[in-house]
């Protein structure tokens, strides 16, 4: 398939400004009077003007262009940066075509070794990103950021306030894990939050986010796809949003959490949905904050390293004799990175589920090891294998 008819070229406007060049835009491809090669890049930019899924913030559609305006001004980072803007999606004659249009763009990328980088554009458009995986054979981690849970029922709610709820019911059912980020207690059902307990999945509220960021990284580390809803970033740095809200994320937070995802070997998508440009200030704060935000990821993408072999020497092995079952937990250290995994072991281990038996933790999950507690991340972990 070629991805480039569902395309329609960049604005002249944004590509004929002067750029520096050492800058971002310089140092890319994009889809001004061709569309570039993207079967032999690393990263896909992609944007889609779709805003049909939400009935208050209307206005969304213009948001990829205007956070290329601030992507393009910023300096080129580390790396061989084969990075490709190849403009913006066409969109479908329903919701439901758009939806199909981003993942048939997904799989196609996806199956080139590609990372689509999408510019929404409501949040519900994270479901056409979803069903990229869909012919992927594998079972895949969802990381959501965002200050509501979106999982809400009933006619009355547009798809961009129930989009995880069709998301988590979508069949087949390929989803493994579900890592949810930077919610707001008081916007929040606590029924919602019982509900992905029962299902062994994760939720950190802002709060404790906050606390300690750097305990994130290892819920980070577990994703395959990053959907970043900036209604998760207080309205003071990013006011371009319908539901922007006094407090959250600062904008700083919010690219160290991309930063993290960039990191993450096996992250192989990212969304970035719900930016209005006719709420944000004369000076297009938010555009500003979401491109350093991409660009943070980018960043983040160039400094992986290999796959983790833990039967090398660059690995540390520590086993916790614990007093209740299992009787040990086995963790590996990186030398160089000082990151942490843990090993789940597996019953009945298949393809699908091989990468999991050994999966990201913290320092905190070890000490608790040896402290004779059974971390809770080895518990969901078992739970959902």
């Amino acid at each position: 398939m070629d991805v480039a008819l569902f395309f329609t070229p960049i604005s002249e406007e944004i590509y004929s400004s002067t750029y520096s060049p050492s800058s971002f835009f310089k140092n890319i491809k994009i889809y001004g009077e061709k569309v570039p090669d993207y079967k032999n890049a690393h990263i896909a930019i992609l944007g889609v003007g779709e805003e049909r899924g939400t009935s208050d913030n209307h206005g969304s559609k213009r948001g990829p262009d205007e956070i290329r305006k601030k992507l393009y001004h910023l300096k080129r980072g580390h790396g061989a940066y084969r990075i490709v803007d190849l403009g913006n999606l066409k969109p479908g004659i329903d919701l439901d075509e758009t939806y199909l249009r981003i993942s048939e763009v997904c799989r196609v990328l996806l199956e080139n070794n590609v990372l689509p980088v999408i510019l929404g554009g409501t949040h519900d458009l994270d479901f056409g990103q979803y069903r990229g995986y869909e012919d992927m054979e594998k079972l895949i981690s969802l990381l959501n950021i965002d200050a509501f849970l979106d999982l809400e029922e009933g006619k009355e709610f547009m798809a961009s306030r129930q989009h995880i709820q069709q998301l988590l019911l979508y069949e087949p059912n390929y989803l493994l894990s579900y890592t949810h980020l930077a919610h707001q207690t008081y916007l929040i059902d606590p029924y919602s939050i019982s509900v992905l307990e029962k299902l062994y999945f994760e939720a950190y509220r802002v709060g404790h986010l906050r606390s300690n960021i750097t305990e994130m990284e290892p819920a980070i580390r577990t994703a395959d796809m990053l959907s970043f809803d900036i209604t998760a970033i207080k309205s003071a740095d990013a006011p371009g949003n319908s539901q922007a809200q006094p407090f959250g994320l600062t904008g700083e937070e919010a690219c160290q959490l991309c930063w993290y995802a960039g990191l993450n070997e096996k992250l192989s998508s990212a969304g970035f949905y719900e930016y209005n440009p006719d709420l944000d200030d004369t000076h297009k704060k938010t555009a500003s904050v979401i491109a350093t935000m991409i660009w943070y990821f980018i960043e983040g993408f160039y400094h992986r390293k290999k796959e983790p072999d833990f039967t090398n020497n660059d690995f540390l092995k520590y086993v916790a004799s614990m007093p209740v079952e299992p009787e040990t937990i086995t963790f590996y250290k990186s030398k160089f990175t000082e990151k942490w995994w843990m090993e789940v072991p597996h019953p009945k281990a298949s393809v699908k589920y091989a990468r999991q038996s050994i999966v990201p933790c913290s320092f905190a999950d070890y000490q608790l090891a040896t402290n004779g507690e059974v971390p809770e991340r080895y518990i969901n972990t078992l739970a959902k294998l």
